[in-house]
This record gives structure tokens, sequence and C-alpha cells, in this order.
């Protein structure tokens, strides 16, 4: 069993091997595409009907088809809409820099041109938990739910640790760029070190857990690395998101407001940050560690609403929404209702 944090009233639920979702063409092409207020254009695909609707946001480097597997499920009861923030994906670029505000303001903008009404559970996967609890600040009367699935901690997280990821900024977005520069000029990509038993992959692969993925179909993994290899713009984004980290933490942390019964629910896995899970694989102290404090920091939002629990999520790797969706799906379904049961009591 992982290490779990005391005194946090959480439920442990197993995660299960998840098989590749059929129709996930969708992801393949434009879906909707809505004017924000400062002129991005962003992608929309939206399934399901009822309400209130759920809107995700995805991870750095990911977009929509990062919830292939959990949105059908969701759809089966509500209305379900993933969306490429501006620059990635099908969605053209936004004006810099691209903070977690800027993101929120162009979700909530587009959202209403595209007559979705809220108020509207929102479910942010890793760097999209700073997104979406920017957008419950700035917008509460427009959050009727939150869940956090894995979100990265570094608002809340201790300051050694927030200091240490600040440091690898500049290394990231080096490394980005000279990507991107390849992509624009139209040169041959570097292949990055081999991993055993995955397939070789360039500089521009590197998207989600890496393409080609392997619960995705094989036409979706294609489009997908089309889209990688081409957009050079798309690198600029993921730079602009990743550099302004910490003016995102400096908002969440002096912004940071209590959303009242406004149900919140956080899911915890113990890999933070590891992409692919091992049931073999032997932690070091140092990870353990390293795990422990996530999972503390990810409990600090509990005070974010009088509604909030803390889930763990065993046997899962950082992308539940891959390893667990059934787990995941019925997270937010828990939420829904309990929204739905709020606005039905007011």
């Amino acid at each position: 069993m992982k290490l779990m944090v005391p005194a946090v009233a959480a439920a442990l639920l197993a995660a299960l091997p998840a098989a590749a979702a059929p129709g996930d063409e969708i992801y393949a092409r434009p879906g909707r595409l809505v004017a924000a207020s400062d002129g991005a254009r962003l992608n929309f695909t939206c399934t399901g009907k009822g309400g209130p609707a759920v809107i995700f946001d995805s991870g750095f480097e990911d977009w929509a088809p990062a919830w292939a597997l959990v949105q059908p499920r969701v759809a089966k009861w509500t209305r379900a809409c993933s969306y490429d923030r501006a620059g990635t994906g099908f969605s053209t670029p936004g004006p810099m820099p691209r903070t977690s505000m800027r993101i929120a303001g162009e979700l909530r903008s587009a959202l209403r041109n595209a007559g979705i009404k809220g108020p509207y559970i929102l479910v942010g996967h890793a760097f999209g938990g700073d997104n979406v609890r920017a957008f419950a600040d700035l917008y509460p009367a427009d959050t009727a739910g939150l869940v956090l699935v894995d979100a990265d901690t570094g608002d809340v997280e201790p300051a050694a640790l927030r200091e240490e990821d600040h440091r690898a900024i500049p290394d990231v977005a080096a490394s980005l760029g000279a990507c991107r520069d390849l992509i624009a000029a139209g040169k041959p990509l570097p292949l990055l070190p081999h991993r055993e038993g995955r397939p070789d992959r360039t500089c521009a692969d590197g998207y989600f857990r890496g393409l080609p993925e392997a619960v995705w179909s094989p036409a979706l993994n294609a489009k997908l690395r089309e889209v990688a290899h081409r957009r050079a713009d798309m690198i600029d984004a993921n730079i602009s998101e990743f550099s302004q980290l910490p003016a995102d933490e400096d908002f969440l942390r002096q912004r940071r407001r209590f959303l009242g019964r406004t149900p919140v629910r956080m899911i915890t896995t113990m890999h933070h940050a590891v992409h692919f899970f091992d049931p073999a694989w032997a932690p070091t102290a140092e990870e353990k560690h390293y795990q422990q404090t996530i999972a503390e920091a990810q409990a600090r939002w509990l005070t974010l609403s009088s509604d909030s629990r803390q889930i763990f999520v065993k046997n899962s790797s950082e992308y539940v929404t891959f390893d667990a969706p059934d787990t995941v799906a019925a997270i937010i379904r828990d939420v829904w209702g309990r929204a739905r049961a709020r606005h039905r009591g007011r």
C-alpha cells in the first residue's frame, strides 16, 4: 500500500487497466472553433447532453485527446467538453504571455460565446489544475464544482521544492526552443534516447506520455504526430505556459478564494510526475518522500471548500485519465450530482 497522508478523510480506489475507447477519431479533427474575447479561437470537442456541463483542461504539453477515455464516460449523463488551449492542438495562437489567468479568461469568454451555459464542473489534470483553480478564483459564480486530477502543487508545496522546480525552467524552455527552431526551419528532428520496449521518438513526439500512445487508435496517433511535427507555434505556447508558472503560483496564493459549499475533489496517485505505472517499481526513500510531500501539498486544497475530499487512486501513474478512466468519471459524477443537488436546493 502506498504512503497515506495522515488525518485526511480519503478513499483508496484501485485502478484497472484501461482499454482504448472506440470513437477517439473525434479528437483527430477540429470540433468547434469558438472566438475568445482576446482574439484566440479555441477548439472545443463537446459530447453528450445535460447540465451542469463538465469542462476538461489538460496538463502541460497536452490537449483535448488527453480526455479520450474519460469524456465518453461522462458524456453518458451530461454535456462534456474538452478543449485545446490557445496555441495547441487545433486552436489558434493567443496573446502572450500564456498565464493561467489569461487561459481562464479565454475559456470563460469562449464558453459564453459558444452558448455553453454555466456554472460548470471544471476538471483539471496536472498543469490544468492551475487553470481551473484560477477560473474558480476569478469566476466563482461560474464554478459549480472542481475536480483536480493529480494536479500540480507549485503554489502549495514547500518553498525549497518550488524553487527547485523554478530552476529547471530555463533549461526546459531552451530544449523546447531548440525543437521549435528545427520544426520552423523544416529540418530533420533528432531521435531522443531510446526507451526500452517503447517506440523511438523525436523531440516533437514528447506530447502527452510520448507519441504514439498505446491507449489511442493508430489514426489518432498519426494525426497527433502530424500536428506536433508541423506546429512550431505550439511549442511557443508551451514555453510561455511553463515560463509563467512562478507568476501563476503567485496569483493562486494571493487570490485564493474559499468556495463555500462548492464540491471539490482532489485525486492523488502517489505517482506524481510518473507517466507510466509499473507494479514492479520499487521507489527509493527519496522518491517516497517526494510523493508524500506532493500528497500533503494536494491535501492543502481541502480548505478550498466545506465539501472537499482527497481521494487516493491505487495502481495508477500521473495519467489517471488513461490508467483509471472509470474512477475519474465516477469522481466527476459525484461532484456533478452534488452540484445539481445544490442548485435544486436554492
